[in-house]
This record gives C-alpha cells, sequence and structure tokens, in this order.
C-alpha cells in the first residue's frame, strides 16, 4: 500500500497542468521574463509564455484588465504575479482538478494562498475598477476581447470584494483559499518568493499531497 501511496503522491509532485499554454513536464527554462523569473529553474511555462503574461490582452487568454479603464500598475503586477504563479509552478499538484472547457482539460481549485499575498492584493487593487465578481465567465467576447456584459456597473474592487478573501477565492471561481497561514509556514502557496531562497511551494504541495 505504502508503494502504491508513494506513487500516487509522487504523481501530484513536480507536475504541469494540462490546460492551454502549459508543458507537458516542467523543466529549466533560463530566458523567463519579468515576474515570471521566479521558475526559471523548473517551469511548466515557455519563455514566449512568460513574456505574453506581462502584455494587456495578450494573446494566452485575449484578456483585457483594463475593462473598466486603466487598472494601476501596482495592482496589474498582482494579475502578473497570479499569471506567472498558473502558467509557470510546478507545484500546483495536489489542487489541480478537471475542467469542464474548450481550452483546457485541467484547472486549479481552492489553492491554499498565503494570507500576506491575498491582503497586498486586495490592499494594492482596492482603488482598480472591475464590473464583475467572477471573472471566468460571463464577459462580452464579441469583439474579441472581454468586455463587461450588457448593464454590468463599473465599480471600486473594494466593493466588488469588500475583504481580501472574496477577491482572492471568487475571482477566479474558487481556484485560491484564503488561509490565515503566512508566508514561510510551509501550509501555504507562495505567489511571490525570493529565488535566491530556493521555491518555498515545493515543500508546502510535498505536505498537501
Amino acid at each position: 500500500a505504502t508503494t502504491a501511496g508513494t506513487v500516487a503522491q509522487d504523481s501530484l509532485l513536480n507536475v504541469c497542468m494540462d490546460a492551454k499554454h502549459h508543458k507537458t513536464e516542467p523543466g529549466p527554462e533560463g530566458q523567463l521574463y519579468g515576474q515570471c523569473v521566479l521558475w526559471k529553474d523548473n517551469a511548466c511555462c515557455t519563455a514566449n509564455t512568460s513574456m505574453e503574461a506581462h502584455q494587456d490582452q495578450s494573446y494566452l487568454y485575449k484578456f483585457n484588465w483594463d475593462h473598466c479603464g486603466a487598472m494601476p500598475e501596482k495592482c496589474k503586477r498582482h494579475f502578473i504575479q497570479d499569471t506567472c504563479l498558473y502558467e509557470c509552478s510546478p507545484n500546483l499538484g495536489p489542487w489541480i482538478d478537471q475542467a469542464d472547457s474548450s481550452w483546457r482539460k485541467e484547472r486549479i481549485r481552492d489553492v491554499p494562498l498565503c494570507q500576506e499575498d491575498c491582503e497586498q492584493w486586495w490592499e494594492d487593487c482596492q482603488d482598480a475598477v472591475t464590473c464583475k465578481v467572477n471573472w471566468h465567465k460571463g464577459w462580452n467576447w464579441t469583439t474579441g476581447t472581454n468586455q463587461c456584459p450588457k448593464g454590468a456597473m463599473c465599480q471600486k474592487f473594494k466593493f466588488v470584494f469588500p475583504t481580501a478573501a472574496a477577491l482572492c477565492e471568487q475571482i477566479w471561481s474558487g481556484s485560491y483559499r484564503y488561509t490565515s497561514h503566512h508566508r514561510g509556514s510551509g501550509r501555504c502557496i507562495q505567489m511571490w518568493f525570493d529565488p535566491a531562497q530556493g521555491n518555498p511551494n515545493v515543500a508546502v504541495a510535498q505536505y498537501y499531497a
């Protein structure tokens, strides 16, 4: 039984999800761009994907951050980081789930995000403006990029997402879970870390696997 358990556990570690832009397996990517550079030693994303993660309306998903006017840079960096984590991290295995969409077979669900990462995201984005709670669905795509659906009102994040937990848990339909665990606790995934200190998320994935 132990062997089967170990195999099952190993299959959750150091893996890439089966989704639109992911590599089939993780490995070094020396040329990762910008905020995605944290994963260059072992990544599920290519250099190209990492560069696109920083573009507005990039070809990755044709998603427009500025759907209610320009998103402030201090807020946008969190969304870029969120994209880098999603596309590049090989440490999300324990939370990979089946997805029923045309563009990906797998998604992440309930990834336990460190409290600081979530709070800072909310703090830096509270005055940014959006018209939707769940950004995964319900947009008007007739122009080829997402626009607010008819009748949806643009308002500040702090009214759309009254708490940090609401932002992290609702914006990508449950991809993240807000936790009271702190960075470095080994119990939560960090969107941000110092690559010189190694990737703290490796141990977190092992713990949950």
